[in-house]
């Protein structure tokens, strides 16, 4: 009987233990994204800058530069809930200015995505590392009965 009560308690603080591991490595897989990132259109560069707030959050925001204006389009935070990785971006003029979460989904050494089938548009978000310095951002989904999808190719600046 003790036998059984200590294999269970191992057993249990083993998936215990890799569970938090799990949340930490899910954490530390998006942290490729760290950095400004650029997108260069026809009508000027698009940003996104990322950075480590702590060991279960990074902070976002993508934003274009007018003239010596800075102009942000959404502010994102990337958390770990409960061993889960959440996207929550606040887009300005979208949602009454609030937060929206999106889930992760899945995750590899160069990919993170990230799901929201209740969301308008996009509902699907996910990001692809190419290499060191570059990447793809990509927004998807159905919007009024059209599948869309954009895709955002970026190189790092910093």
């Amino acid at each position: 009987m003790k036998i059984k009560f200590f294999l269970s308690t191992c057993i249990a603080f083993s998936l215990a233990s890799s569970m938090g591991t799990r949340g930490n490595f899910q954490t530390h897989e998006a942290e490729w994204l760290i950095g400004t990132w650029e997108n260069k259109t026809s009508r000027g560069s698009m940003y996104e800058s990322w950075k480590k707030v702590s060991n279960s959050e990074l902070a976002g925001k993508s934003y274009m530069i007018r003239e010596r204006d800075t102009v942000v389009f959404e502010n994102i935070q990337l958390v770990r809930k409960s061993n889960l990785l959440i996207y929550i971006p606040t887009v300005n003029g979208q949602n009454n200015n609030q937060p929206v979460s999106f889930p992760m989904i899945s995750n590899s050494d160069n990919k993170v995505v990230f799901e929201n089938k209740n969301h308008d548009f996009p509902q699907l978000i996910s990001y692809t590392r190419i290499s060191k310095d570059s990447l793809i951002a990509e927004i998807s989904g159905i919007s009024k009965g059209v599948v869309k999808r954009q895709a955002f190719p970026m190189k790092r600046i910093r």
